[in-house]
């Protein structure tokens, strides 16, 4: 593959990397607060996330609140959180891979240095991608912009001869070790809502194509929770990410959305 190209105006909504690993204590006040001085330069903001966790029963389903101990950057736009397993770092002003990889080595670091975690389950880079384009009223509006392998049911019709007027779709790619997740489809609105904790530049609201990847990794064992474990399949990942969606839209998309400076 040769040289990536940044795009003046990209689609990218929500960027997460999650890295599961085996099961932790919870956190102590002194962890939190021994965490929150490694990543008081760059997260100074202790803003605890909240979380569900359902569980099932043969009396029934429980639903339990939980506080993730979360660190954010002073802009609101970024965050590390740390929950009993997994890393998770969230940006929605993704910039370029390199940028997002040092925020998980500064993160992972961060946790092996105060509670360290013993080995990696799961790594996994969410890109979540709102494709708003100009001129669009219609399904088959999305064409011009979307590659047919995903838009190619507009020329379906049913019985009374309607044309497909939305759809979603799934697609999982590799096995069980290594690949992506696609979800996709025809949405009204926002995938990100712009009232959530993280702040994101909001568009007008309206049409938009949701290309949803899920790039992971998850080894048949348990490697230690070390960078050099994890900086090279964080690259594969993001790199087969940036692969495929250069696969699902057009060169008119290219051109006449993601290059211009709006």
């Amino acid at each position: 593959m040769g040289p990536r190209e940044i795009y003046s105006n990209p689609p990218l909504a929500l960027t997460v990397v999650e890295l599961r690993h085996t099961a932790t204590s919870a956190l102590t006040d002194a962890d939190q607060a021994s965490l929150k001085a490694c990543l008081a330069d760059s997260f100074p903001l202790a803003k605890p996330a909240r979380r569900v966790n359902v569980t099932m029963s043969s009396a029934g389903i429980n639903q339990e609140q939980l506080l993730d101990p979360r660190y954010m950057a002073r802009d609101n736009a970024t965050a590390i959180t740390y929950r009993t397993d997994a890393i998770v770092v969230e940006t929605t002003r993704y910039e370029r891979r390199s940028n997002l990889r040092a925020l998980l080595r500064q993160a992972v670091e961060a946790r092996q240095k105060v509670a360290p975690a013993d080995g990696i389950e799961r790594l996994g880079i969410r890109y979540i991608n709102e494709v708003r384009a100009p001129g669009v009223e219609r399904s088959g509006d999305w064409a011009k912009w979307i590659t047919p392998a995903l838009t190619g049911i507009v020329s379906l019709t049913s019985g009374s001869d309607h044309n497909a007027q939305s759809w979603q779709g799934m697609a999982v790619f590799g096995d069980t070790s290594s690949g992506a997740v696609l979800r996709h489809g025809i949405f009204d609105g926002y995938a990100v809502d712009p009232t959530g904790d993280l702040r994101r530049a909001t568009p007008p609201p309206g049409p938009f194509y949701l290309v949803d990847l899920d790039c992971y990794w998850a080894p048949e064992s348990a490697p230690p929770l070390d960078w050099e474990n994890i900086e090279s399949r964080f690259d594969a990942a993001a790199l087969s990410a940036y692969s495929l969606f250069e696969q699902l839209i057009t060169d008119e998309y290219r051109q006449e959305v993601l290059r211009c400076d709006w």
